[in-house]
């Protein structure tokens, strides 16, 4: 038997790249996707810059409305529970309607700030601080002081009112 002669060839190397699979992204489909980012990003800012304006007179009255609302539920049971009552609708007015801490400050507190109830008129100022001095009297008394709830609740209606109006632009 005659046997083949087999001539070995060097042959060149593949590349390495060549063995790389090839990647599923193309360029366009980047470019797309920063294109769609951008898009939305513009989106998102001007209906940010269209939001609705500040109203602040809205949001007064809004809590005022709101005041008004919570006097006429509040039902007269002690003098003590009538004083916390409208204490706590009269802060909460404040707090919505100035930004002002006097819902989460004791009466002290509220008082020894120099700069409490600085958006109001000083009627106003004068007015609140009465009252407020005089619902702490009420509210921190030993004895039960005699009054009449319903005197307390006109008292803090009609405060409502006066701060209402003493709002300084």
């Amino acid at each position: 038997m005659e046997e083949k002669k087999q001539i070995f060839e060097l042959l060149e190397p593949q590349s390495p790249e060549s063995l790389v699979p090839d990647s599923w992204i193309e360029p366009w489909m980047i470019i797309l996707s920063v294109l769609f980012a951008l898009a939305v990003l513009a989106i998102f800012i001007f209906k940010k810059k269209k939001k609705a304006a500040f109203d602040p007179e809205a949001i007064r009255r809004a809590a005022h409305l709101e005041a008004c609302q919570a006097f006429a539920k509040i039902s007269e049971t002690t003098v003590r529970e009538t004083a916390v009552q409208v204490s706590i609708i009269l802060r909460k007015y404040l707090s919505v309607v100035a930004s002002d801490p006097a819902l989460f400050e004791t009466h002290e507190e509220t008082i020894s700030r120099h700069e409490a109830l600085e958006n109001f008129t000083e009627p106003a100022r004068e007015s609140a601080k009465n009252l407020f001095s005089h619902l702490a009297s009420l509210k921190y008394a030993k004895k039960i002081p005699d009054a009449k709830a319903s005197r307390i609740i006109d008292d803090g209606t009609h405060l409502l009112g006066i701060l209402h109006h003493g709002f300084m632009k």
